[in-house]
């Protein structure tokens, strides 16, 4: 895969280059601290993925996306960024990112990102050929179906106040290798899929805990609010068990001396089952 960089801070294209060079598969064909030079040069180099900031001067990362996106309608973008706003950050994936790094950078985490947009270039353009192959529409169903299910599940972790949460990507990027090799959370062998190694499984499953419990927590606190909420009840049914919301409820209000418990595989079976509504 073809990668550019465009970060207005120096060091940080230097670490995402070296993290992405590592693979023998990926190659750099651009790095710029300026935005209007991407741009330009962007538009004129092969490139399947882009790396951008979503702060820079002169032009946003949002608006940059936008610029390319109007020319070259197939490029992927991974937004880099240490703000955590999530009115910013939801602007950001409806002008078209795939994932958010977040600052500073992580190793496990631009390996994870990047390797899962390689992933979904590479099935994308498998689709394709399939479908160029049988002369018809066929095959556009189901990636249609996957894009619909894909903002499902960011929608039900912005409803958590969770998409701006580091383990959002994780939970995104796990979300659709369920979906799309149909596993079940048991199943997926991260060590496999990512390309890690064991201490790397523990420090990648310890990020997607802490975003998970966070989810738990502010649930609680909605439930709190609007008591027999439907949607409420139904994320806490399916992601987390209603006693466990309740038992963190009742913490927040300091009437337990402890919260509710969350498991992963309850979690990640029903986000996958309920992006499918």
């Amino acid at each position: 895969m073809n990668f550019y960089i465009v970060d207005d801070d120096k060091s940080v294209t230097m670490i995402l280059h070296r993290i992405i060079d590592k693979n023998m598969n990926n190659n750099v064909v651009g790095i710029s601290t300026d935005a209007k030079k991407a741009l330009s040069e962007i538009m004129l180099l092969d490139v399947d993925i882009v790396l951008v900031d979503l702060l820079m001067p002169h032009i946003s990362g949002i608006d940059l996306i936008k610029k390319l996106k109007a020319s070259k309608s197939s490029l992927k973008f991974i937004m880099i960024s240490q703000v955590r706003d999530n009115d910013l950050r939801e602007q950001a994936y409806e002008a078209g990112i795939e994932f958010f790094i977040d600052k500073p950078i992580n190793m496990i985490e631009v390996k994870t990102v990047v390797e899962k947009v390689t992933q979904n270039i590479q099935m994308e353009r498998k689709l394709s050929s399939i479908q160029s192959l049988i002369g018809g529409n066929a095959q556009a169903a189901p990636v249609d179906d996957g894009h619909k299910q894909k903002e499902k599940v960011r929608s039900i972790l912005t409803y958590l106040g969770i998409s701006s949460e580091k383990g959002a990507s994780d939970i995104m990027s796990l979300c659709q290798i369920m979906t799309t090799k149909k596993l079940s959370f048991s199943e997926v062998n991260l060590e496999d899929e990512y390309n890690i190694n064991e201490q790397e499984r523990k420090v990648l499953l310890q990020r997607i805990r802490r975003s998970v419990k966070t989810g738990l927590t502010n649930l609680a606190n909605i439930s709190i609010d609007n008591l027999g909420d439907e949607i409420v009840v139904e994320y806490s049914n399916m992601l987390y068990e209603y006693r466990n919301v309740r038992n963190e409820m009742q913490f927040l209000e300091g009437n337990r001396s402890t919260g509710g418990k969350v498991s992963l595989q309850k979690f990640f079976d029903g986000l996958v089952e309920e992006s499918k509504n």
